[in-house]
């Protein structure tokens, strides 16, 4: 068996379309269109490369974007003092702190101070208690592109058993309530896991998050499975490979997201869904 491929750049290039028609549809309108302000504090390189993707999505769709450097020994009281200048702002749709942070700054602190009705990564409690309460609106980005994926699979997800290998808050968690939310039977896995290999090999879902290089091996996968690889890993010789051992795994699976390429482009794509999403909301007063 050879696995057919999810191609995030594909379905990511479909969502950008689809948005960019929305917009051009609000200018002629004569309506604001959606602004979406980036901020990042340091100068990590891994950082820079996100953001620039980030706004590089936004010109092409036609999104009012900002970027605010600051430097990396920024206060956690002046990024607060920031981020309220933004809250405040009407056209300021959607707010990103492009994270990690420094380590003098607290992440709960800056995820919580953005106002739930722009935070377009989908980090703030609101956010994720909406989530939890099968009631989303502003939804994490990767376990929400991830979710576009499956779809078009064309397969009916519900009554599917799904692992997640992985447990942040960032993907495996609310990835968990995605799937969930699908109707899934949903195992979450971590390093303390027993027996790891026997629990993926149950699943017709498995999305490896844990960050170790062709982690995921063939012999774990069950023939058929759907494998979501959300890793992203850089190789001593500067190659990409992800969680899972790829070209190993394809010749089991029945669906498998390349890396580069998977998921990747579709976290970007879903940020731009959140961003239209939260400027929908404020034009129509709920935010």
């Amino acid at each position: 068996m050879s696995a057919q491929v999810l191609d995030g750049k594909a379905i990511a290039a479909d969502i950008r379309e689809r948005i960019r028609s929305q917009v051009d549809d609000l200018r002629a309108k004569g309506r604001r269109v959606p602004g979406l302000v980036v901020v990042l504090v340091g100068q990590n390189p891994a950082s820079q490369v996100y953001v620039r993707n980030k706004r590089k999505a936004c010109e092409q769709v036609g999104f009012h974007s900002e970027l605010m450097v600051l430097p990396a020994e920024t206060s956690q009281q002046d990024l607060l003092a920031l981020i309220d200048e933004l809250n405040a702002r009407a056209d300021v749709d959607g707010i990103l702190v492009q994270l990690p942070l420094p380590g003098q700054i607290d992440e709960d602190a800056v995820t919580e101070r953005i106002l739930a009705t722009k935070d377009v990564d989908g980090f703030h409690p609101y956010n994720i208690g909406r989530l939890v309460l099968r009631r989303p609106v502003l939804r994490p980005c990767t376990p929400k592109g991830v979710m576009t994926m499956l779809a078009r699979t064309g397969i009916d997800l519900v009554g599917k058993d799904a692992v997640i290998i992985g447990q942040s808050n960032i993907v495996g968690r609310p990835m968990f309530l995605e799937l969930l939310m699908a109707r899934c039977t949903v195992t979450v896995c971590h390093s303390k896991t027993k027996d790891l290999p026997s629990k993926v090999r149950c699943a017709d879902i498995i999305v490896a998050a844990v960050g170790v290089p062709r982690f995921v091996q063939a012999d774990w996968v069950k023939p058929g499975a759907i494998v979501i690889d959300v890793g992203i890993n850089r190789l001593d010789d500067g190659t990409l490979c992800g969680d899972a051992d790829t070209a190993a795994v394809a010749e089991v699976a029945g669906w498998i997201t390349p890396v580069p390429g998977g998921v990747g482009p579709m976290t970007v794509a879903t940020l731009l869904e959140n961003t239209l999403l939260a400027a929908e909301l404020h034009a129509a007063g709920s935010g």
